[in-house]
């Protein structure tokens, strides 16, 4: 009998050994998805940060676009400035170069009319 009863507590033990085993595997098994559950929180923390930067990173790109363009339109509106400016400069050297030659065809006029009267004063003189 004792050795029935020897033969029962090992039966008894083996099977608490197994369900200890069986037990401890899903333990280790809950452990390593508990981990793995860690990996994905942290990757998609990080992944959630890497789209925010590409987000960051192509509003930047659009607005470096914007930015040439408008600079762009500014360097041409200066040459457009400039070139109104110098057409301003232009048209009053032409204003100004128009009233001297004005000038030189009534001088031109007058020394002619003055030699007229010369040759009339030295023909009556006569």
């Amino acid at each position: 009998m004792v050795v029935n009863n020897v033969l029962a507590v090992c039966a008894t033990t083996q099977r608490h050994s197994t369900v200890l085993q069986h037990i401890a595997t899903h333990c280790n098994m809950l452990q390593h998805t508990v981990t793995h559950c860690d990996t994905l929180q942290h990757t998609a923390a990080h992944c959630n940060k890497l789209q925010h930067t590409a987000t960051l990173c192509n509003t930047l790109q659009h607005t470096a676009a914007h930015c040439d363009k408008l600079q762009h339109a500014a360097t041409h509106c200066n040459n457009m400035q400039h070139a109104a400016t110098h057409f301003d400069t232009l048209h009053h050297i032409a204003t100004r170069f128009n009233t001297l030659q004005h000038t030189a065809t009534r001088c031109n006029i007058l020394q002619h009319t003055l030699g007229k009267v010369k040759l009339l004063t030295l023909a009556a003189s006569s």
